[in-house]
């Protein structure tokens, strides 16, 4: 089966209200999980013991399911927390959500978690939110408009060339950077939730963050919108961006900053990586 090649949105699709849905939808979820939070939920281990999942996400699954499969049922489905089905390839439009990202932080009691809600079109995010009930904050966005947050909108940061940049990753890779842009990385606490450590970029509070291998389509989607309307960028180490609904729903690296500093930083771990 061929994978779906990115394209432009098509304008004749009411995008922003599948934002209102998907919102809906998201609020309902966080709501559940959040009375899951701090209650020592039941844990299991899967992907051969390497990643938890609670019995909060699967009741946030539930509630995603059942809130937006019949509302659009010729949209396809794609989530973390339901069994791969291979018929989302041929569809055209579908969700892709992570009832929580962030599971590790929310079995720990941390607020760093939210769940992630995105319509994918033909390869590209249309429509995405991404709720963090602990943390009060909502953010959104849809392909049209701006990037948002509780309500506000919301812009990456603009640092000039003298500036420190905040930027959190892996102390490896940071290391990877070229010499002469080494000294202006200040490397921040890890933020244990990709889809809220985008949403942090996206809304200047970081220049950047750098992406290891193996992330997935429920990570990135509706954050990867919210980053580009607020003018940020989320590329992989070749400037590419990303492709969503393919057969492999797995990326490498990447790399997501403010759009004044991600040309340099692209520029430089791509030298690196490539020696």
């Amino acid at each position: 089966m061929l994978e779906p090649e990115s394209k432009a949105p098509d304008d004749s699709f009411n995008w922003a209200g599948d934002l209102e849905l998907i919102r809906s939808a998201a609020r309902e979820a966080g709501r559940i999980a959040l009375g899951f939070f701090g209650q020592e939920p039941e844990v299991w281990w899967k992907n051969e013991g390497r990643s938890p999942v609670s019995a909060a996400d699967y009741a946030a699954n539930q509630v995603l399911e059942a809130h937006l499969r019949p509302a659009r049922p010729s949209y396809g489905w794609l989530s973390e927390e339901t069994d791969d089905d291979p018929a989302r390839l041929s569809c055209e439009t579908l969700f892709v959500v992570d009832p929580i990202d962030g599971t590790r932080a929310f079995i720990a009691g941390k607020q760093t978690w939210c769940i992630s809600v995105a319509v994918v079109h033909k390869g590209a995010p249309v429509a995405g939110v991404l709720v963090a009930p602990a943390l009060n904050e909502e953010f959104t966005a849809w392909i049209d408009g701006p990037a948002m947050r509780n309500g506000e909108t919301i812009t990456v940061s603009n640092p000039d060339a003298r500036q420190h940049l905040k930027v959190a990753s892996a102390q490896d890779m940071v290391a990877r950077f070229s010499p002469a842009l080494r000294p202006r990385i200040e490397r921040v606490a890890h933020v244990p939730s990709l889809a809220y450590r985008l949403a942090l970029v996206a809304d200047g509070r970081l220049d950047a963050t750098l992406v290891l291998p193996n992330s997935h389509d429920w990570d990135l989607a509706a954050a990867d919108l919210i980053l580009t309307r607020a003018g940020g960028r989320l590329t992989d180490l070749d400037g590419e961006a990303l492709i969503y609904n393919r057969k492999s729903v797995t990326h490498e690296e990447l790399c997501a900053a403010s759009g004044a500093v991600w040309p340099e930083l692209v520029k430089g771990l791509t030298r690196i990586s490539r020696s």
